[in-house]
């Protein structure tokens, strides 16, 4: 079958796309999918150049979500028949015409959910759930700031925090991301691409005071995917008792916070790992992508997939999403034809 394939841990322009790679077969606990959708998430980006948590061994094939077809089912799956529509939280393999996955990570899809929004939304949006209700249990008025919110997750949770009753701050890096922030709901824009100082850096005095201007009395929840020169100016604009979720640090850098301004706003900094919810928390893991699925099929969400790649493409795909050139995701589509 044709597939992305790392070979060593290096920049994303080393994977190579092989046409012979060797078809999975599923275990007994396993099902065969044939993909049509694999999303493009940011740990694709890290494991390939070995600066993910998990470090799978060579040569390994990255995607960690898809939406496709059953094309076989192991002996002892009884649930699930050739045929069915499925999406699949499968960790790496996702890059590839199949992908062999574990029946409990498998859930099937409502007729009406598109495979390629299915193949592409999960980790963004049950990302964003787990963080605004369970881990920041936001509540109904109050102010949420998102940082990068053009992105994936960020774009995900302007949706779900406007869902949720809250007053939605987007911050992203130009008007023209904003504009589609604006789409999904957020009430008030922030361009802190144009808060930078002389020598083009961020100016944190200038990103701190334009938050208290749009929150008031200051921000009571900051969901947080970007990192670097960021995080801290976000947290000195926090309300008492605020709340700052750490999602990731796609701005390349990981801050050290100063702790004094948790004792000083009586705040909390709550870490999000979504992907160490599914072990530690299994049933509310599940729980939350069977609503999400749901509510995608009603059309209550509504994922914007602002670009698809053919297989041949996911290297660029990648390479978009590293450069943060991506609003909203990216799906690659590896089924031929």
């Amino acid at each position: 079958m044709r597939a992305v394939v790392c070979r060593r841990f290096a920049p994303v322009s080393a994977l190579e796309l092989v046409d012979d790679f060797e078809d999975p077969r599923p275990d007994a606990d396993e099902v065969l999918i044939e993909v049509h959708a694999a999303g493009v998430n940011f740990p694709d980006v890290l494991i390939v150049q070995g600066k993910y948590q998990a470090r799978p061994g060579f040569p390994f094939i990255p995607g960690g979500e898809v939406a496709g077809v059953v094309a076989a089912v192991g002996e002892r799956v009884d649930d699930v028949a050739v045929g069915d529509r499925v999406f699949a939280l499968c960790g790496v393999g996702g890059f590839a015409e199949r992908v062999a996955v574990p029946r409990d990570r498998i859930i099937k899809l409502d007729d009406r959910v598109e495979l390629t929004r299915a193949g592409g939304f999960a980790m963004t949006y049950a990302t964003s759930l787990y963080a605004l209700k369970d881990r920041a249990r936001l509540a109904e008025g109050e102010t949420l700031l998102v940082l990068g919110a053009s992105g994936g997750v960020g774009l995900a949770a302007v949706e779900l925090g406007k869902r949720m009753g809250a007053r939605v701050i987007a911050a992203a890096s130009s008007d023209e991301k904003l504009e589609l922030c604006a789409r999904y709901g957020a009430d008030e824009l922030l361009n802190y691409g144009a808060l930078t100082g002389e020598d083009g850096t961020l100016d944190g005095r200038a990103l701190k005071g334009a938050i208290k201007r749009l929150a008031g009395r200051g921000v009571d929840v900051i969901y947080d995917p970007v990192g670097g020169d960021y995080s801290e100016p976000a947290l000195r604009a926090m309300a008492w008792g605020g709340r700052h979720l750490v999602i990731g640090f796609a701005a390349g850098a990981i801050p050290r916070i100063p702790l004094n301004l948790a004792l000083l706003k009586s705040c909390s900094i709550v870490g999000v790992f979504w992907g160490g919810s599914a072990m530690q928390e299994p049933a509310l893991y599940r729980a939350n992508l069977v609503t999400l699925l749901g509510w995608l099929a009603e059309g209550a969400i509504k994922p914007h997939v602002s670009a698809t790649y053919p297989l041949d493409q996911a290297v660029r795909a990648i390479e978009a999403l590293e450069q943060r050139r991506a609003r909203g995701k990216l799906v690659i589509t590896p089924a031929r034809g």
